[in-house]
């Protein structure tokens, strides 16, 4: 993804002194936008799918919850910018002034990352488990319009949703605004999408049965879109495999998959290490006394994965994909997709977070 040399023969341990502090800093955003691309390419596909004319939804629908998971602040800001090369949606407030101060942002002028008002299970605690629905009547007053996305398994989910909701129905379908329900407990794919289980309740999952209360629409694709003025969102312990799991699982039942929001956590975004995708820095090319000489690794009790590449290495584009080549000339070098961002102490190339979002997202 990126060369480094040294412009001065002086200086020729500087590449190597750079190296830990580079890896430090670099591995982990890069592995978090890896990872939040593969779930923008599912939900998009599956959108495709079942809510072609609602693809836009995507940049909200995986939502960044990770920070309280996180190893620390910084930990947490750097996640999270890779986070947001995909998605808008996050509640890791510290990344908008981040991408202020490192990616040309304004966020008095464009979106940078947004958030909605949501409560916590202090807060339905607070209220009481004797009265549960007085709690949900008083968010929906005290925030009359917009999204208000409420934990809804402090207790018992299914009461809210067969119970308290049909009570409230008038004062949601009145508000202007969308009333998100949020269960953080047990298997995701099953409380979102329904499983075989003697309980009907838990066998229809969320979706259905808000269906079942507030209707909605059916698309031209002949899928089920909840009423605007309800929806869900699932934040916890949610992985690529149960994201595919939950949008197959849903299209299956006959619902869009745009109906969730899915908050991506720190159990996807922690549980990572430089070794993940096999990000790692190796000397490929040296000078000695102004001769060139091409360098690599190949340990002999490795299986090849720490094999590395030699010589000068050129990018480029085949089908769509993202190729190199070693061993190449200076001149084939330059011509590659690998442009001089940094020399000499002077940035070169300072882009914007508007444009790496429309080359992440094309």
């Amino acid at each position: 993804m990126f060369t480094v040399m040294n412009t001065k023969p002086e200086f020729f341990w500087l590449t190597n002194y750079l190296e830990t502090l580079l890896s430090n800093i670099i591995w982990q955003p890069c592995t978090s936008a890896t990872i939040a691309k593969q779930y923008r390419k599912i939900l998009f596909s599956f959108a495709m799918e079942t809510d072609k004319d609602n693809v836009d939804f995507i940049t909200w629908q995986g939502h960044d919850f990770s920070m309280r998971g996180m190893s620390g602040i910084e930990s947490s800001i750097l996640s999270g910018m890779g986070h947001a090369l995909s998605f808008s949606g996050s509640d890791t407030l510290p990344v908008a002034k981040s991408f202020e101060t490192y990616y040309n942002a304004d966020v008095t002028t464009e979106l940078v990352v947004g958030s909605v008002n949501a409560t916590e299970h202090s807060v339905m605690c607070a209220g009481s488990k004797d009265d549960e629905i007085g709690t949900f009547r008083r968010l929906l007053k005290t925030y009359p319009t917009g999204i208000l996305s409420v934990v809804s398994d402090t207790w018992d989910l299914w009461k809210v949703l067969t119970e308290y909701l049909p009570k409230l129905r008038n004062e949601i379908l009145e508000r202007e605004g969308k009333l998100v329900i949020r269960p953080d407990s047990g298997d995701p794919v099953d409380i979102i999408c329904g499983c075989d289980h003697n309980d009907v309740t838990i066998a229809k999952g969320v979706i259905e049965l808000l269906w079942e209360e507030f209707g909605g629409t059916i698309n031209d694709q002949g899928y089920k879109v909840l009423n605007p003025k309800i929806g869900a969102i699932y934040g916890d312990s949610i992985t690529i495999h149960r994201a595919t799991q939950i949008c197959e699982r849903l299209k299956a039942k006959g619902f869009a998959s745009t109906n969730v929001v899915l908050g991506i956590g720190s159990f996807t975004y922690q549980y990572n290490t430089r070794d993940t995708f096999g990000f790692a820095m190796k000397a490929t090319y040296v000078e000695i006394n102004g001769e060139g000489r091409e360098i690599f690794k190949d340990p002999i009790t490795d299986d090849g994965t720490k094999k590395s590449a030699k010589g000068r290495i050129k990018l480029y584009e085949d089908q769509g994909q993202i190729k190199y080549k070693d061993q190449v000339s200076s001149e084939e070098e330059k011509e590659g997709l690998l442009k001089t961002i940094f020399k000499d102490g002077e940035i070169l190339i300072d882009e914007s977070l508007s444009v790496i979002r429309k080359r992440i997202v094309k």
